[in-house]
């Protein structure tokens, strides 16, 4: 069996065995069924949003709402399907009302965003809005400072590129952010040529390092788009 066969069989077995039957905290209480993630198991590019919503949480699958139709046409204005990338989120199970990831939620799933970055092992890892963003880079800034900027990073073994992006639902809050959207995701296709080959993760383990251990270094931000302000809706942790 090839490296790449075995770590998707690896992959299956996690997502039945470890995520969809997880009850590491509260959420899974409330929970109509686990959202693993959806794509391909071997994808050069995976994107994580912030949390499962109704129509998620109902179909099992991320990114189906109008977020999600917004993300199925950004990728193919790139040339891109659903099919071609891997999509989850960094909670797999939906908060009550779509409220924002608690800590201690966060703290209970990142060990299964973590291994399913490092069995995928993708070239390029799109970060949508401030929650994945934050948990991934280990860093406080904001996505309105950082979205496209790449950001070498390293998880639980796995050398991968971060590439900070608004999420989709910012543009349906404010429509002025769609070209902003457009245009960051226009770099994807040369990121991920420009991307090193993913380095080869070491033996499995039983859980993926916590976020400390995550190793980045970025350019500085751009000065124009660091000082603009927090767009509105800020507060919903999209952007």
């Amino acid at each position: 069996m090839s490296d790449r066969a075995e770590r998707t069989a690896q992959l299956e077995a996690y997502h039945r065995d470890q995520v969809a039957t997880c009850v590491r905290c509260p959420l899974s209480e409330g929970r109509t069924q686990v959202v693993v993630g959806d794509g391909r198991l071997d994808a050069d590019v995976m994107f994580v949003g912030e949390a499962p919503g109704y129509h998620e949480d109902r179909q099992g699958i991320p990114f189906v709402g109008q977020a999600g139709k917004l993300l199925t046409t950004l990728l193919e204005e790139i040339g891109l399907r659903r099919e071609d990338v891997f999509i989850a989120n960094v909670l797999k199970c939906r908060p009550p009302g779509n409220r924002d990831p608690q800590p201690a939620e966060i703290g209970s799933c990142e060990p299964h965003l973590f291994r399913q970055i490092s069995l995928i092992r993708p070239r390029l890892v799109c970060t949508l809005g401030n929650f994945a963003t934050k948990l991934l880079s280990g860093r406080p800034d904001g996505i309105s400072r950082v979205h496209g900027h790449p950001l070498p990073i390293e998880v639980a073994g796995a050398s991968v590129t971060l590439y900070p992006l608004f999420h989709p639902a910012a543009a349906l809050y404010t429509r002025a952010m769609l070209s902003t959207l457009q245009a960051d995701f226009a770099r994807i296709p040369e990121l991920i040529a420009a991307a090193p080959a993913p380095r080869l993760a070491p033996a499995p383990v039983a859980a993926p390092e916590p976020v400390s251990a995550a190793v980045a270094t970025a350019p500085a931000p751009d000065p124009a788009r660091s000082a603009a302000p927090e767009p509105a809706g800020a507060q919903l942790g999209l952007f």
